[in-house]
């Protein structure tokens, strides 16, 4: 249905949607546009009759000063009220606007927040980036000439009136105008709609391309890949350019004759008037009445335009983030809000099942873990390690099954307890261009004991101390300006900071020294008052667990301690591989 509806009536749905959303600030602004419409008609009015009363008799037989005062008086006001007008008009369309935009972009990343995982990874960061901007910013532009729209259109009404009102043979021309201006209008608005379209489809293909590039800085200078990532950046800017001259072209072609039209019908309006007036039917105050009105219209009417040519930008940028909207959040939130119980959280996994479209991660899995105990996740890669940890803090829900933290359904835990008594670390850790205490702290409220604590059990304490302002210290950013290892200790130290209840660690040490990485888990294991769930790949640290978890082909194919498990065949396989690859 959507491809029957022309874009005009899609743009008044878009329009219609954001004047219910901030009605105040919009019927303000109207308010101001409907003052300033009749204020330049009464100028028009005022104009007429102090030529008749003023000018003309000054040529002829004189005026009188009270005569020139009132007729001053009598502009100068007229030019106050219209000022007024155009000042709450252009305050309260602008404050429409900027609520308009904070509300989109709100939206667009509450749903980007509610949305899965699957959906992030499906999608480049640059296109993501591209809807919380490019396509807010094209969906609201047509708000601030709007209220000015509508007052051009109460201009004409209160214009028509006038006229008719005055002299209805002259009328007459200024209503033959309005006819052409809607055939050109219709005609421009289905013309723009597939380039306007196309153009916000390459500046998120634009952005993406960009941010890989800058992202990836790394790999692209040590690949030479410079002058690749130049071209494929190029060749997606000339794409967007193309379709923006395409835009440039159409509206270049419209403008003119949009234009045209009014100034031609000042032509036809002088010619005709200058007739009427030689006749008699007329006088000149009328006359300039009527062509000062024409020209206060030329440049308003000229407005519709720009409206008009904004309208399919509205209507594209508005229809791409309807598409992020209408996502299906597949994680529902909390059915009940409960909070978990005091202690360490003992863990129940019963019959989970998980799939990732067409591919099946995890078939029936179950285990139980006691409260404070510490468990080691293991397993070839595409086990589902990290996608069961992942479920465990229910970053996402399994297709099938349960699963409770300390005997509470995950889907019944309020989200926001469930983040403050969990915490996964993984391997790939982001840290932001702040300082070291603010990195750890975000914003919580953490005595320097418990921060210097958090450090010192991951075992970062000495290179902290060791940077030029110590926690102080501003990181590069992502932190590049630590080493691997001392981000993942960092990360690490953000979550211990938090006191967490069940702590998981995907293979979150594995840019550590393997000595550091031991004193980390038996630290851990010694002061952590919570159940610990480590995924790892060196021997040394499977041996510290508690209990071992062996995962393959998405099932739990074996549990027990390390070196009960070195009697079952592909464990002990995996064990030697890993020992070799450490070798």
């Amino acid at each position: 249905m959507k491809e029957k509806r022309s874009v005009f009536a899609r743009g008044l749905r878009v329009i219609g949607s954001y004047i219910a959303t901030h009605p105040w600030p919009f019927a303000t602004a109207v308010t101001g546009a409907t003052v300033y419409a009749g204020m330049t008609v009464a100028s028009t009015i005022v104009l007429g009759r102090v030529t008749d009363h003023v000018l003309v008799p000054a040529f002829k037989t004189g005026v009188g000063g009270s005569t020139v005062a009132w007729g001053v008086v009598a502009i100068m006001a007229v030019g106050v009220f219209r000022a007024g007008g155009i000042i709450t008009r252009r305050y309260f369309a602008g404050m429409t606007g900027s609520r308009m935009r904070a509300t989109l972009t709100t939206r667009v990343v509450d749903r980007y927040q509610q949305l899965p995982l699957a959906y992030h990874r499906a999608r480049p960061t640059g296109e993501l980036m591209a809807h919380a901007e490019a396509d807010v910013t094209a969906a609201i532009e047509v708000i601030h000439p709007l209220p000015w729209s509508l007052a051009v259109i109460l201009l004409v009404v209160f214009a028509t009136i006038a006229l008719v009102v005055t002299d209805p043979f002259l009328a007459v021309i200024g209503v033959t105008v309005l006819p052409g201006l809607a055939v050109i209008n219709r005609y421009y608005t289905r013309k723009v709609e597939e380039p306007a379209t196309s153009a916000q489809e390459r500046i998120g293909e634009v952005s993406s391309v960009a941010h890989e590039s800058i992202d990836g800085a790394l790999m692209v200078k040590t690949l030479g890949r410079e002058r690749a990532e130049v071209a494929r950046l190029a060749e997606k800017a000339q794409a967007l350019r193309d379709d923006r001259i395409r835009m440039g072209y159409l509206r270049a072609a419209f403008e003119p004759v949009f234009e045209a039209i009014p100034a031609l019908g000042i032509i036809v309006l002088i010619a005709v008037g200058s007739w009427r007036v030689s006749t008699g039917a007329i006088t000149v105050g009328t006359l300039v009445q009527f062509v000062s009105l024409f020209e206060l219209l030329a440049f308003p009417l000229r407005l519709i335009g720009f409206v008009l040519s904004d309208v399919p930008r509205a209507v594209v940028g508005r229809e791409r983030l309807e598409e992020v909207f209408a996502e299906p959040v597949t994680l529902p939130p909390a059915v009940e809000g409960v909070d978990l119980p005091t202690g360490p959280l003992g863990v129940s996994v019963r019959s989970v099942s998980f799939s990732y479209e067409a591919n099946r991660v995890l078939e029936g899995v179950s285990f139980e873990l006691a409260p404070n105990e510490s468990v080691a996740l293991v397993g070839p890669t595409g086990s589902g390690k990290s996608t069961l940890s992942q479920l465990l803090v229910r970053l996402a829900d399994p297709d099938s099954g349960s699963i409770r933290l300390g005997g509470v359904d995950l889907r019944r835990v309020d989200p926001v307890a469930l983040r403050r008594d969990t915490a996964i670390v993984f391997q790939e850790t982001f840290l932001f261009a702040n300082s070291v205490r603010e990195n750890i702290a975000l914003d919580l409220a953490v005595s320097e004991a418990d921060m210097r604590r958090a450090v010192r059990l991951a075992q970062a304490e000495e290179f902290v101390e060791e940077l030029p302002k110590g926690y102080d210290t501003v990181l590069g950013e992502r932190g590049v300006t630590v080493s691997g290892g001392q981000r993942q200790r960092l990360a690490l130290a953000r979550a211990l900071v938090r006191k967490p209840r069940l702590m998981i660690l995907d293979d979150a040490t594995s840019a550590v020294d393997p000595t550091v990485e031991a004193a980390i888990l038996q630290g851990l294991r010694d002061e952590l008052d919570a159940t610990l769930i480590v995924i790892a790949y060196r021997v040394s640290t499977i041996a510290l667990a508690d209990r071992v978890l062996f995962l393959e082909s998405g099932r739990v194919a074996a549990e027990g301690t390390h070196y009960e498990l070195l009697s079952h065949p592909a464990y002990e396989a995996m064990v030697r591989a890993y020992e070799l690859g450490a070798a």
